[in-house]
């Protein structure tokens, strides 16, 4: 054994050095946490050329001088007859050119014709003096792979011999996965970047790739990039991006989801102080935690959540929005369509004041949580200013969550699988189980929602089927709640597997149970029904919550909340006095010490301060 300690030791040391000799320039291509907006919240997947200079122009008009810059086509440009509610999986028209690279539609982009692909419409755009970016599948189109279509630069190799079906997108079926290892594949994802390069791509938004986490793909992709000697700045997408990826996506990718899609849904709102306070240590220059865009003004004219609207956020919870991605320091994608702004909406993004915050903070982390009384803190680099953000996220709801075992994000048509697995520690003495779902951000309708397998383990290690138990409670927002079968009385079946136990449901529901002592875990699988899928499309989405206790059985909030900032968990000395400053108002607020600031604000509320000493 001892023969082989140098051998061990020279593999240590090669590695640990190619990790430190990996280029990290791309970091510097986004310094501060990306702005800009994306076609995919107002237009889904068929956003056309008209409607995408339209809001260039209005950013440019507008937005520019406050730091907006980043243009985005979201997903499936290259199709030519796609739909809003939904994809067109059924007879989609793509756009692929001789090497198995898909290029714009022209029929949506007529300056995309004679095979200029998106360089006319890119240069539009950087002549405003804005920056261009388009979204991205993983992989390669399955039809590149059916004509065995010849890679460009490959010698020879074809876009079959690159590609497996293993780990292709579930919700999408427009690709194949690129198997790193195989000879050409590099070549591939080279030449894709090197056509979004030649066309002038500044952003590139790549989906199905953080959510199950790709690490062969990103690789190839920061490679890709990198190669073309442009600055490509890299987002990934979905969330929740898993956190034992952490070290390997700092170092290949500019900003990753940290949440499934975000939408104008006060459960799902309130789900982000969770996300953000486990994602706050991660926030650094040039690699930003990605909280998702901005679901306010006018959303879904074509898109993919609900009916065409206004945001159905209220005033109050758009600044909580504006206030939490700003103290947090998530990018700053806009979602709705910006030639449709009305004043409010546009002062949400216009505030210098507010933005600075995103822009010169540091060390931004939360200070306390008192039962859904939240302040968080950053430090000014400029400067000796603190920032100070404080948040009342009590009310009404369906359900309690504060006290959530687990809660699942939202799971939707777009989630691979269409499913979650569930894997909750009880907590010592847990004597009740409720199962809870509620709407995943775009109304109830075809909410579909199972609970597979549900099992609790006990201390002995003997497992106890939950179906098997008495019930307390069963409610569904639409039908009732059935075991073993689904709404209309058939198996079980998520994403076209079969189970035999389990309970069918629908948003919102709660299932109560009593559990028999000794219980120490609950696991199951969690997801939508086959049917909410099938009928109900883009319209069937949830969130899965596990408690124990009835959660549904809540004290409504007070109409308001005094809130205490004590300056002495900023780090700010015993008895020294600092002034507060509401940011969007730019009105002095008093001078305070110690924790004798209270802010008081409404359930949903928040505020933003600077405070700087006297």
């Amino acid at each position: 054994m001892a023969a082989m300690k140098p051998i061990f030791v020279f593999i240590c040391l090669s590695l640990s050095l190619a990790t430190s000799a990996q280029d990290l320039t791309f970091r510097q291509w986004a310094q501060t946490p990306p702005m800009g907006w994306n076609s995919w919240d107002c237009y889904g997947p068929t956003v056309t050329e008209d409607e995408v200079k339209a809001n260039a122009d209005y950013m440019a008009k507008y937005l520019k001088e406050y730091g907006w810059e980043y243009v985005v086509v979201d997903i499936r440009w290259f199709v030519e007859n796609d739909k809003a509610g939904g994809y067109n999986q059924t007879d989609p028209r793509y756009v692929i050119d001789e090497y198995g690279r898909y290029t714009p539609a022209v029929n949506r982009f007529p300056s995309a014709a004679d095979g200029k692909g998106f360089k006319p419409l890119a240069d539009y755009i950087h002549s405003l003096g804005l920056k261009f970016g388009i979204h991205l599948m993983r992989g390669l189109p399955k039809q590149a792979a059916a004509r065995k279509l010849p890679i460009k630069g490959a010698d020879g190799i074809t876009c079959d011999q690159i590609c497996s079906n293993d780990s292709a997108c579930t919700w999408l079926r427009d690709n194949y996965k690129v198997v790193c290892t195989r000879a050409g594949a590099q070549t591939y994802y080279n030449s894709c970047f090197d056509m979004y390069a030649a066309w002038g791509v500044d952003y590139v938004k790549i989906d199905d790739l953080s959510r199950p986490y790709h690490t062969g793909e990103i690789e190839m992709i920061r490679k890709a990039i990198d190669q073309t000697g442009r600055p490509i700045v890299l987002s990934l997408s979905p969330g929740e991006t898993p956190l034992n990826a952490m070290n390997h996506v700092v170092t290949h990718a500019n900003m990753w989801r940290t949440v499934d899609d975000f939408w104008d849904n006060w459960d799902q709102l309130q789900y982000q102080f969770r996300v953000c306070e486990k994602w706050a240590p991660y926030i650094a220059p040039g690699t930003w935690p990605d909280a998702d865009m901005l679901p306010l003004g006018k959303l879904s004219i074509r898109g993919e959540r609900g009916e065409e609207r206004m945001t159905k956020f209220t005033h109050d919870e758009q600044y909580t929005v504006m206030n939490l991605w700003t103290i947090f320091r998530s990018p700053l994608m806009f979602g709705g369509d910006l030639p449709q702004n009305d004043a409010f909406t546009l002062s949400l993004l216009t505030n210098r004041r507010v933005l600075d915050v995103h822009r010169y903070s540091t060390n931004n982390r939360p200070i306390s949580n008192d039962n859904g009384l939240i302040v968080w803190s950053a430090d000014d680099t400029r400067n000796g200013n603190k920032y100070v953000a404080v948040f009342n996220t009590r009310g009404q709801e369906y359900a309690n969550t504060k006290k959530a075992l687990y809660r699942s994000g939202t799971i939707s048509y777009l989630t691979t699988g269409y499913q979650t697995n569930v894997d909750v520690k009880l907590p010592k003495k847990c004597r009740q189980l409720a199962l809870v779902v509620t709407d995943g951000g775009d109304g109830n309708n075809w909410d579909h929602a199972d609970w597979c397998n549900p099992t609790v383990t006990l201390k002995n290690g003997k497992t106890i089927d939950l179906t098997t138990l008495p019930l307390l409670k069963k409610t569904a927002g639409w039908n009732s709640v059935h075991t073993n079968t689904d709404l209309y009385g058939n198996p079980l079946r998520i994403d076209g597997k079969p189970y035999a136990k389990g309970f069918g449901t629908h948003s919102n529901s709660v299932i109560l149970v009593n559990l028999p002592k000794g219980a120490v875990r609950f696991s199951c699988i969690a997801g939508i029904n086959d049917s909410g899928i099938k009928d109900g499309g883009s319209k069937s989405s949830c969130e899965f919550m596990v408690f124990d206790h009835d959660a549904t059985e809540h004290v409504e909030a007070p109409a308001s909340a005094a809130i205490p900032v004590d300056l002495r968990q900023l780090g700010i000395a015993d008895g020294e006095e600092w002034t507060f400053t509401d940011l969007w108002s730019g009105e002095e607020m008093g001078t305070f010490a110690n924790d004798q600031c209270k802010v008081s604000l409404a359930p949903h509320a928040s505020a933003l301060y600077k405070i700087s000493k006297k």
